[in-house]
C-alpha cells in the first residue's frame, strides 16, 4: 500500500514557475513508476509526466509539457516533484500524483496506475 500526498499547488501569473511535491508513505517507494496528471472540470484525466523507477531515471512527458516541465524524485525523502516553468493559462487543472507498480512498465495510462494522491489546484492567470 502506498499513500501519496501532494502539495506546492497555488495562483500564479502566466510565465511563472511553480514545484509540486508528492510526498509517499509505504513500502519500496523507489520500484515505483510515478506519474503526474492533470484535471479540469469536465475533462478526463490526462498524462503530463512519469519517471521510471529504473537506476537511470528515465523521463516521459506529454508533448504539451515538454520543455517547460521536469520531473525528478528523491528516493531517500521518497518525494517525486514536478517542476513547472513558463506557465500557461492552459496549464490551468488539479494536478495529481500516481505511483504504478511495482516495477511498472507504463507510463501514460491513468488505468495502470495503482494509487492516487488527492490532487493540487495549480491556476494560472493570464
Amino acid at each position: 500500500q502506498v499513500q501519496l500526498v501532494e502539495s506546492g499547488g497555488g495562483l500564479v501569473q502566466a510565465g511563472a514557475s511553480l514545484r509540486l511535491s508528492c510526498a509517499a508513505s509505504g513500502r519500496a517507494f523507489s520500484s515505483y513508476t510515478m506519474g503526474w496528471f492533470r484535471q479540469t472540470p469536465g475533462n478526463e484525466r490526462e498524462f503530463v509526466a512519469a519517471i521510471s523507477w529504473r537506476s537511470n531515471g528515465r523521463t516521459y512527458y506529454a508533448d504539451s509539457v515538454k520543455g517547460r516541465f521536469a520531473i525528478s524524485r528523491d528516493n531517500a525523502k521518497n518525494t517525486v516533484y514536478l517542476q513547472m516553468n513558463s506557465l500557461k493559462p492552459e496549464d490551468t487543472a488539479v494536478y495529481y500524483c500516481a505511483a504504478e507498480g511495482p516495477y511498472g512498465t507504463t507510463w501514460s495510462l491513468v488505468s495502470e496506475y495503482d494509487y492516487w494522491g488527492q490532487g493540487t489546484q495549480v491556476t494560472v492567470s493570464s
